[in-house]
């Protein structure tokens, strides 16, 4: 296999030389990343900072050739603290790296007339190809076919790796941590291809065996045999509502399994143990997709008022499992979920912070009242105790923040969105009540956060149904309050 060295600045000629080995427009596939700056105001675009791609035999699935080189923007004040934060390229980096001017070339003879590959690749990626070249005045080179795997992914593979981004798809398949470079985040694509195309292949091969419902449904017979489970245990949980007093597991109990009857086979403890921890992470994502469902219900069943909540049976809950460590906060054992009525909404959604694709973070500030603020409070004091206590450094980000002469306190409201292969949908449900007490779900075409701002005007009241969900990631920590149905009051 060819390969080069990737080379930080204005040294990429050997990587260059690899590729050129391969005829443009030939028949590998070029699967391709770019980092960039992190705008910091609305209207700021985006300044390339590194290209990487990587040229893949499409009937071996293996690279062949690569190149990889940083970028000099022209102004280096584009290189913000938001931006090494997210990439980790510093100005010192790109300083003496060559301008794109210098590279194009290469990046041409790479990308034009082969098939393109990515990860998001239509929504990031491409425009920034296209402005790159349209900058210096030339014609951005042309893909004989574009594969997306972001969209494609999400179609095929289901949401079993939550949001499906890069990084969450690489813990799911236990690859290690996304490094957000080019050249490493490419060939990570790759293998997260391979991974999800075998896992695919091996279901159809037996869809009776090997689906994740006859996984579970395996597992959870394997555990009544056991003793876990009591047969009207498992028919009471088979015909239960997605009522959050019934999402526990039903096999909890099966990673310490203990032989017993004449009909027991001996178990390998290893194997044993691994088999038990994919199963745990298959029942997470039926968790998931219960607590999905619930919140999807007319009854939105699951939530809690702040009234209904006692301090005293919260728990944080971290869950290792063969695949990633997940953590949670629960109320009696359930996921804790949280819905309040007649909060007013200080700020409206805001277009200022962007995330990696170049979306508006959509939320909203919301006024919360005493008895909310105090279930919050005490979430995230244990949060981030549980935090600090597991050898976490990342800085720790206050759920709660005050305002104002009297110290109101106020949180954020998460209302993300959906990526399918057609637009951007937002994932929450978002309803109209009319002072006649009528409620209307709104339909939305697509993500539109001026459309969005109009509704969340300050001063307007709305009921929330939320989740809560800690994260930890680039060195900043928290709780995260998530959308799942809102209702704005008319006036």
């Amino acid at each position: 296999m060819a390969t080069a060295p990737v080379t930080p600045a204005g040294e990429e000629e050997g990587s260059r030389a690899a590729v050129a080995a391969h005829q443009a427009g030939g028949p590998e596939i070029a699967f391709f990343d770019v980092e960039t700056s992190v705008p910091q105001r609305a209207g700021q675009g985006y300044a390339l900072l590194e290209f990487g791609a990587i040229l893949v035999c499409p009937r071996r699935l293996v690279e062949v050739a690569c190149y990889a080189t940083l970028v000099r923007p022209a102004d280096l004040c584009v290189v913000s603290a938001a931006s090494v934060r997210c990439n980790g390229i510093t100005r010192d980096a790109v300083a003496a790296a060559p301008s794109f001017l210098t590279v194009a070339d290469a990046v041409y003879d790479i990308l034009h007339g082969r098939v393109w590959a990515g990860h998001n690749i239509v929504r990031f990626d491409l425009p920034r190809i296209r402005e790159a070249f349209n900058e210096i005045g030339r014609s951005p080179p042309e893909p004989k076919g574009t594969i997306d795997t972001l969209p494609l992914l999400t179609q095929r593979f289901g949401r079993r790796a939550g949001d499906m981004k890069m990084a969450s798809l690489a813990n799911y398949f236990g690859l290690g941590r996304q490094k957000h470079r080019s050249l490493d985040d490419v060939r990570m694509n790759l293998e997260v291809l391979k991974y999800c195309a075998t896992v695919l292949f091996l279901e159809a091969s037996l869809p009776e065996v090997l689906t994740v419902e006859n996984l579970v449904e395996r597992a959870i017979t394997r555990s009544k045999t056991n003793g876990a489970t009591s047969p009207e245990a498992i028919k009471s949980e088979a015909n239960s509502s997605p009522d959050s007093s019934k999402r526990q597991r039903t096999i909890s109990q099966v990673n310490n399994p203990t032989p017993d009857g004449d009909n027991q086979e001996s178990v390998d403890p290893a194997m044993d143990r691994n088999s038990s921890e994919l199963i745990s992470h298959i029942e997470d994502m039926k968790l998931n997709a219960t607590m999905q469902m619930g919140v999807s219900s007319s009854g939105y069943s699951g939530f809690l008022e702040p009234s209904d909540v006692s301090t005293e049976c919260i728990k944080i809950s971290v869950n290792p499992s063969y695949y990633t460590q997940r953590t949670f906060i629960k109320h009696k054992d359930s996921p804790l979920q949280l819905c309040c009525a007649g909060l007013k909404v200080q700020f409206g959604v805001s277009t200022k912070f962007l995330d990696n694709a170049g979306r508006p973070k959509l939320n909203i500030v919301v006024d919360i009242p005493e008895d909310l603020s105090e279930v919050l409070e005490f979430c995230d004091n244990l949060a981030q105790r549980t935090s600090q206590e597991s050898g976490s450094t990342s800085e720790w980000r206050p759920l709660i923040k005050k305002y104002g002469y009297v110290n109101r306190p106020t949180v954020r409201l998460n209302i993300p969105t959906t990526v399918t292969s057609d637009a951007s949908i937002y994932s929450t449900d978002i309803y109209k009540k009319e002072p006649s007490g009528n409620t209307q779900k709104l339909a939305f075409s697509k993500v539109d956060a001026v459309e969005l701002d109009s509704l969340f005007v300050r001063g307007n009241k709305l009921d929330a149904f939320f989740s809560l969900e800690i994260y930890d990631y680039q060195q900043n920590a928290g709780i995260r309050l998530v959308a799942k149905r809102l209702v704005v009051h008319s006036e």
